[in-house]
């Protein structure tokens, strides 16, 4: 069976399952870290519905680097005639920088897909726009530690330090300030 056949009989009835899976299919061909499911979608307004969706990571180039960005793209049953829903998912590491064309929930809202027109616009030209726009506009970063998941106390002001031996067999720790140089005697303290 082809890979065209497995996600049309993915599909209910209710899609045009010819086009959205040769769609879909072209799309997994340049995209190849997306996954095509069907998945329940919750609208805005509470309403759920059994919606295809590709899920997975969209590779894009910043500053020289190679990342992944997780996204889900949602096909209605009107699909091709209405534009993909497409979401950012962030990991529980990352979390979503707001822009212009990504809201605070992760909807990314596109002129290309605001003007989304059949015939003209296609799935694989929208992924390559999202690829292109998240490599000049990164949409997620890491998220900065939490208080709670700081490192601990010793590690954050860990110094490079030396311990040495006396004649008597004691020992004793020298530490450097942060300028490399000793810590004069008036900065010693007995503990």
């Amino acid at each position: 069976m082809s890979s065209v056949e497995k996600i049309r009989k993915m599909l209910p009835k209710t899609y045009p399952r010819r086009i959205v899976a040769e769609d879909i299919n072209t799309a997994l061909t340049h995209f190849k870290n997306l996954t095509p499911a069907m998945n329940t979608y919750v609208y805005n307004d509470g309403v759920t519905k059994n919606l295809m969706c590709l899920s997975g990571t969209i590779s894009t180039i910043f500053n020289s680097n190679i990342y992944n960005t997780p996204v889900s793209v949602w096909l209605e049953e009107s699909y091709p005639q209405s534009a993909p829903i497409v979401y950012v998912q962030p990991t529980k590491e990352m979390m979503i920088i707001k822009r212009s064309f990504v809201s605070n929930n992760g909807e990314v809202q596109l002129p290309y897909l605001e003007e989304w027109k059949q015939g003209e616009c296609d799935l694989v030209s929208l992924l390559q726009v999202i690829a292109a726009t998240f490599g000049e506009f990164p949409p997620v970063c890491i998220k900065p530690y939490q208080e709670s998941e700081q490192a601990p106390c010793w590690l954050q002001f860990h110094r490079e330090y030396n311990i040495y031996s006396r004649p008597d067999g004691s020992s004793y720790l020298s530490v450097s300030k942060e300028d490399d140089q000793p810590f004069h005697q008036d900065h010693e303290t007995n503990c």
